[in-house]
This record gives C-alpha cells, structure tokens and sequence, in this order.
C-alpha cells in the first residue's frame, strides 16, 4: 500500500474514534434525574417496550429491541413511517414507547407523536434536540447531545447512532439489574449460544443414541476385548449378576495389562477392572461432567440413568 493512503486511512480511523469516543465520555458525565426517570418507568412498566425510529436511527432501534428482549425487558420494532401505515395497531395499552431520532423533527415522527399520545401510551424520547418536537411532546426525555458527526461534512450518522446505540445498551444493562436478571436467564433465551450450552445441555442430552457397552465379572479377556471394540467407546463398564455397577475397563487398561502379564488368557473382569470408576447422573450438567474428566485425566465417564 501507498504510505500515503495508508496514513490517510490511519488518521481517519483515529479521528473518526476520538470524536465518537469523546461524545461517549461526555455523555456519561451528563446523566440526568429525567434519564433515570425514563429507565424505571420501563422497568416498571407492565407492558412492553415498543421502540420505533426512522432511516439509521431505525436500525438503531431494531438492535436495541434485540439486546433488551435477550436482557428480560420484552420489546418490539416499529418502523415509524409504517406506524401511520397500520403498524400502530402493535401497541397495546400498557406499552411504553421509546422514540429515536437524532433531529426529532422529521415529518414522520411528527405525525407520529400525536397518534401514540392520542393513544395514552407514555412516550420516551431519545434525541439530540432538546428544542425539537418529539422532546417537548414526549413524557420523559433522553438527551443525546451530539457536537459533531464524525464524517467531515458533518452530516452522516456517526457519532449520533453510536451515542444511540450505546445509550441503549445502558439502558439494558440498567434493566438487567434492576430486575436482577440472572445468568440461567439469559441462557434460558440463549439456548443455542455457549452460555446456554453450558447451563442446559445435560449428559442425557448426548446419551441417548450411545452405545452401552458392558461385561460381567465373570467375563474372560476375548469377550472384554470384543465389548470395547464392538462399542468403540474405548471402555466398558463391569456389572455383577445383580446389574450393579462393580467397576470399568478402559482401553488403556488392557494396554497397561498386555505390559505386565506374560499370559492373559486366564484373566477375568474382575482381575482387570477399576473398582472406583468416576460417574455422574443423568442429570448432570455435561460442562461439569467435562470438569470431572479433566481434573481427573480421563475420557470415558460412568452415566447413571436412573
């Protein structure tokens, strides 16, 4: 690359990150009593959060409905120009509106705002005007003052969505606890995610289609090598005549018995077998039954179905 256009790029990257970074600095020093207002009036709300914003304050509003329902506070998208179109009929009578806009000018939100007050529904803004027509006919305000966009016309939405999407976040963040939202929560609406897995998935989740290889005490070294290989699970678990658990055999066993007997045709279950094999429930989260098998150093794991 050109050195030239690599410094261009450089400083453009940097500017554009200290001025979106200093408006977040100076938007955390200036967090008012009315903020704070607008965020326990959604938390105490019996309804749900409709959020609603136009051109790139509307995918804004779209993350934020996102991020909020993962966090507990139920939420919906509302595109404010197919709100006057029949998208109104979405709001309930116990639901809060949250409104964003930069300017709080634009022709759509001024139609709008008089359809939701005409509803009874409280209205929160979010906007950078606070001489704008959305904040002076809105019940609470959230004041995003934006100095300059970070773009040197002044004009794309830089700075402006990134105080949005922030103050958005915050705003989830500050719901979260308030309504003490706990971790097996969140898993529970993320059941896909790694946090979800880690909670929810249990070793009778990934049981159910294994084999189950076992021997009995009896059962001579042919029969006990035939198990694990037929199984390929690289042990088999040992049984007395009563179908109680008596112990393991590992493939590694075999190895280590191959290395100190001469002969082995005469060896039994019994003769070779761990008689304290390491076992979980079934019930038992698979990420701990994992830690069991790593501190102790091993691959096979006794599942009680019971």
């Amino acid at each position: 690359m050109n050195p030239n256009i690599h410094k261009q790029i450089e400083e453009k990257i940097k500017k554009t990150l200290q001025i979106e970074g200093n408006a977040l600095l100076n938007l955390s020093g200036n967090i008012t009593e009315e903020m704070c207002r607008a965020v326990y009036k959604i938390c105490q709300s019996p309804g749900r959060l409709i959020v609603t914003g136009i051109g790139k304050s509307a995918i804004v509003a779209q993350k934020i409905v996102s991020t909020l329902n993962s966090t507990g506070t139920p939420s919906v998208f509302m595109h404010a120009a197919d709100a006057i179109h029949g998208d109104l009929g979405m709001i309930g009578q116990d639901d809060l509106v949250l409104c964003i806009s930069k300017s709080g000018d634009t022709p759509e939100i001024k139609v709008l705002v008089p359809l939701i007050k005409g509803f009874g529904n409280d209205l929160i803004a979010m906007v950078s005007n606070k001489s704008s027509y959305l904040a002076k006919n809105a019940d609470y305000t959230i004041l995003l003052p934006v100095e300059e966009e970070a773009d040197p016309n002044n004009l794309a939405p830089t700075t402006s969505t990134t105080l949005q999407m922030a103050m958005g976040d915050a705003i989830a963040i500050s719901l979260l606890s308030l309504k003490g939202f706990s971790q097996e929560q969140f898993a529970k609406f993320h059941p896909g995610g790694s946090l979800g897995k880690q909670l929810y998935l249990r070793v009778s989740d990934m049981i159910s289609h294994n084999e189950k290889p076992r021997v009995y005490l009896q059962d001579q070294i042919r029969k006990i090598i035939m198990e694990i290989s037929s199984k390929r699970l690289g042990a088999t678990a040992v049984m007395d005549d009563d179908e109680n658990l008596k112990g393991i055999i590992t493939d590694g066993d075999l190895r280590r018995m191959l290395e100190i007997k001469d002969s082995v045709n005469h060896l039994k279950a019994s003769d070779i077998m761990n008689t304290n094999p390491k076992s979980v429930q079934k019930t038992c989260l698979a990420v701990d039954a994992l830690n069991i098998m790593r501190t102790h150093s091993i691959s096979q794991l006794i599942i009680w179905m019971i």
